[in-house]
């Protein structure tokens, strides 16, 4: 069983669809990957969560799990995007300002492959991305940073 996990910015195109799909494609048929881990942050994280919904029907065998950065609140339609998210033990004392991180944190730990979208160098997704590198996990980036390749896995 590998596991992959998504960190991108909040904004990202629409464009981005298939590049993404035939990444998630590829992790799940050359690379054995069978779960998935998603937040809930934004154009990517929604995205991301889409293409996730449709493989689910090509390849039964994933399982994909919102990880939720806090317990949803009344009216909370973000944690219903699917119908299994994760709530990581801890995060309920995690102040909101730090919710996210500690929840990305616990996200790149379970992690083997992390599929990136950056196009900046500031924020918290290119800081995940950056700490995923540096902990030696497979690193899959969907944008080119201005100093750093395409293919630029290390």
């Amino acid at each position: 069983m590998a596991v992959c996990t998504f960190f991108g910015h909040r904004d990202c195109p629409a464009s981005l669809r298939p590049q993404l799909r035939a990444a998630v494609v590829a992790l799940i048929e050359k690379h054995g990957v069978d779960r998935f881990y998603v937040g809930r942050q934004g154009a990517f994280d929604a995205l991301a969560r889409s293409v996730l919904r449709e493989l689910e029907e090509l390849f039964p065998h994933i399982s994909c799990a919102v990880v939720l950065e806090r317990l949803p609140g009344p009216g909370d339609e973000a944690a219903r995007d699917f119908s299994h998210t994760i709530f990581p033990e801890g995060l309920e004392t995690a102040p909101p300002r730090f919710a996210v991180s500690r929840r990305n944190e616990w996200m790149l730990k379970q992690s083997d492959f992390v599929v990136t979208y950056i196009t900046h160098g500031w924020g918290g997704a290119a800081r995940f991305a950056e700490k995923a590198r540096r902990q030696g996990k497979a690193v899959i980036p969907l944008a080119q940073m201005p100093d750093r390749p395409l293919s630029g896995e290390s």
